[in-house]
């Protein structure tokens, strides 16, 4: 310590205080570290900051240390290896050096970080630079090597840990060290099976002679002094020819001929290799490393040699890496080929990657421009229902720029009324379900617009297996001209239906009236000819009122009457009325059923029964069965394929109707289009059969306007079971029949 003469009242804040530290936060990696460490050589200290306030402190000794005890230390962060809590002094204690360096003393430590009144970093002391201001030059010279030391250790490691050749590791080891401790010699000596040993690697200076691939005879490495390296012996002996260096005669004859005055012999204790690892798991003696020096004896200090401790544990590292890449180059051996098309293709690759990059920027601007210019209104909503991306059409059709709108949450551009309608639409896209639905839309011109919305949800792999919402797609269409040609053509229809009916009903009514025989007979054919005439216009008349009742039906001309009525009840109207035509088929209409309060109409769901029942009929063969059953959705197991997915607990109030026969089925890629208009399976066997291609559609329309949903399952050569639900007018279960 300087003595109180030779110091003074602190006037050397920029003589002392390192005002620009290195500085990390604690999830910084340590290779990061290192580099900073490696291009700040006068820092000897990384400070951990959180928040702009100090919470540990790593020394470069301390990042040596880690590099040199863990094989892994690449994947460590800052936190993981610092030092707290830290010991800091109040930029206003600052007083003399004396006290300062009492504090050092007295805390043991070597870096004191200076805060100020808010506990913000101002600077580091390091007691090194303290010591230089208090005349401790020798402290200064000792420091600064341990300093130099330290990093070229650093240095060697990193060279070591970049290469995987063996070879090369073990060549760039004992010429850094034998850089690093000026030794006259250096080598690595490994030991082979049969007990002798040869040196493999070794920097030697001249004029002492080389020993490289030299063997060691047996007697000069005998088994018991390679069991005690095994578990870790150092020998450092200052001086071979002195009586207390303990070596054998045999062996200080061997190595005088070689020059050598002193030595330090660390060993190299490696795992067996990877296909012996299943075998035996103990280390084992690889090697030596061992530093010679000739010129005269040499005491070797506690640094020298925990440096080269500290570097075979690397040269063990690098064994098991070189061995590893030996094992995996003979297990892939039969792959040479392979690999090397392969690589060709990636030089080929990257060759071409300036012409992709090119590509992809042109490609970028394409769908830009398209985006930009398609007649919709393109959207990106992120999972907070903010707006981050919106094409041109939105400046268009709704004078609002989309540079304006990126940030904007959906409620504040859409407004509080109309954001309330589309939030059901919006919350199920956000939990991964893809929604589209219709709706109108004020344009910048003034009017409403009919549009309809898709929204598509946006995952987002988070890990191998699971996926997050981050958003989701948002798809607008104006559908105005469509939802008006669709106006004209059911008003086209509807009045085209009237005034087919009148002369439609005339004309039945007439062939009604030959058909008897009344005004004259005629002849077989004649007969026959009237049958079909008969039959067709019979067909035209239903297929006429198919179309108007379809038309009423969405037109909202028609109002369901909804009443508290019986599911038993209402399929019974349905099986008397169709009772005859499955006679005359001989077809058998079984029924199973259970009493429930639905509200519905009964008209209408009478009528969607007896269709079901009739295209039932006109598809089975005769001598078969119908069955038509009516039942809580939960009494039906197993559960049909559109509920399934519902528990127990949150079960809809629902009562399930089905209609199910053994008939010649419907193909796969036919049902999802079976209740779309003029759908038929089979057209030709439809026509034989008297089919409009409208009975489904009317079905479908009708239930959905009781809130309930309609549905088959089929299998060809099998049969089809068709499905309808309607809402329940109470849980209360009336009666079982």
């Amino acid at each position: 310590m300087a003595s109180d003469e030779g110091i003074r009242t602190l006037t050397f804040w920029d003589e002392v205080v390192d005002t620009h530290p290195l500085t990390a936060s604690g999830q910084t990696l340590l290779p990061k570290v290192l580099t900073q460490l490696v291009a700040r050589p006068e820092s000897s200290c990384i400070l951990v900051l959180h928040r702009s306030n100090i919470v540990g402190i790593v020394t470069r000794q301390d990042l040596v240390n880690v590099i040199a005890q863990r094989s892994r230390w690449t994947k460590l962060r800052l936190a993981t290896i610092m030092t707290h809590p830290v010991i800091t002094v109040l930029k206003s204690e600052l007083s003399t050096v004396a006290a300062l360096i009492q504090r050092f003393e007295h805390h043991q430590i070597s870096h004191l970080p200076v805060i100020n009144e808010n506990k913000g970093l101002v600077g580091v002391i390091v007691q090194k630079e303290l010591l230089l201001k208090a005349n401790a030059q020798s402290a200064e010279t000792i420091i600064e090597q341990q300093h130099q030391r330290s990093q070229l250790f650093a240095e060697i490691t990193l060279k070591i840990r970049q290469s995987l050749q063996l070879k090369e590791i073990l060549q760039t080891t004992v010429e850094e060290v034998q850089n690093l401790l000026q030794a006259d010699r250096v080598l690595i000596y490994q030991v082979l099976a049969d007990g002798t040993g040869k040196t493999i690697s070794e920097a030697v200076q001249t004029p002492y002679p080389s020993i490289l691939g030299i063997p060691f005879p047996e007697e000069v490495f005998p088994e018991d002094y390679q069991h005690l390296y095994a578990q870790g012996r150092i020998q450092a002996i200052a001086d071979v020819h002195a009586p207390e260096s303990g070596l054998a005669d045999c062996l200080v004859e061997f190595i005088k001929q070689w020059g050598i005055q002193s030595k330090l012999i660390v060993p190299i204790v490696h795992p067996l290799p990877p296909e012996r690892l299943l075998d035996d798991t103990t280390n084992h003696l690889w090697g030596l490393l061992i530093a010679h020096h000739c010129r005269s004896p040499r005491q070797w200090t506690d640094f020298e040699l925990e440096l080269m401790q500290q570097l075979a544990d690397q040269i063990s590292i690098a064994l098991s890496q070189g061995q590893m890449l030996e094992y995996l180059e003979e297990r892939v051996n039969l792959r040479t080929v392979e690999l090397t098309q392969a690589n060709t293709a990636l030089q080929q690759e990257i060759q071409d990657r300036k012409q992709v990059e090119v590509a992809l920027r042109k490609s970028e601007e394409q769908i830009r421009l398209i985006t930009n210019n398609l007649p919709v209104l393109i959207a990106y909503v992120d999972a907070q229902q903010r707006y981050r991306f919106n094409n041109q059409a939105y400046n268009y059709w709704l004078g609002q720029k989309p540079a304006k709108l990126y940030g904007t949450s959906i409620k504040t551009v859409a407004g509080a009324e109309h954001y309330e309608r589309i939030q059901p639409h919006v919350r199920a896209a956000l939990s991964g379900e893809q929604v589209t639905y219709e709706s109108d839309l004020m344009f910048k011109d003034g009017r409403y617009h009919a549009v309809s919305v898709s929204y598509i949800p946006h995952l987002e792999m988070v890990e191998p297996g699971q996926t997050t919402i981050s958003g989701f797609f948002a798809l607008t269409t104006d559908i105005s001209e469509r939802k008006a040609i669709e106006r004209m053509k059911d008003e086209f229809i509807a009045v085209v239906s009237h005034e087919l009916r009148t002369p439609l009903t005339s004309l039945h009514g007439s062939l009604k009236l030959i058909a008897t025989g009344r005004l004259g007979h005629l002849s077989d054919e004649g007969q026959q000819m009237l049958t079909v005439a008969d039959e067709s216009t019979d067909r035209l008349v239903r297929l006429v009122n198919n179309v108007l009742d379809l038309q009423r039906i969405e037109s909202g001309e028609v109002t369901m009457e909804a009443c508290t009525c019986d599911t038993a009840d209402l399929v019974e109207q349905a099986v008397d009325a169709m009772q005859t035509i499955a006679q005359e088929q001989d077809i058998e209409i079984q029924t199973q059923l259970k009493s429930l309060a639905i509200w519905a109409d009964p008209d209408y769901i009478v009528q969607t029964l007896t269709n079901l029942i009739s295209n039932a009929i006109k598809f089975s063969a005769p001598g078969t069965a119908i069955t038509v059953t009516s039942q809580s959705c939960f009494d039906h197991q197993p559960l049909p394929q559109a509920i399934n997915t519902f528990s127990q607990s949150d079960s809809p109030e629902l009562a399930l109707f089905c209609v199910r026969d053994n008939g010649q089925g419907i193909p796969h890629d036919s049902l999802k289009n079976i209740f779309e208009r003029f759908q038929q399976v089979d057209s030709s066997d439809s026509r034989k059969k008297g089919g409009t291609g409208l009975g489904l559609t009317i079905c479908r329309k009708i239930i959905e306007q009781h809130g309930g949903t309609i549905w088959v399952e089929s299998e060809v050569g099998v049969g089809s079971c068709f499905y309808f639900t309607v809402p329940l007018s109470s849980k209360k279960i009336l009666q079982t029949s």
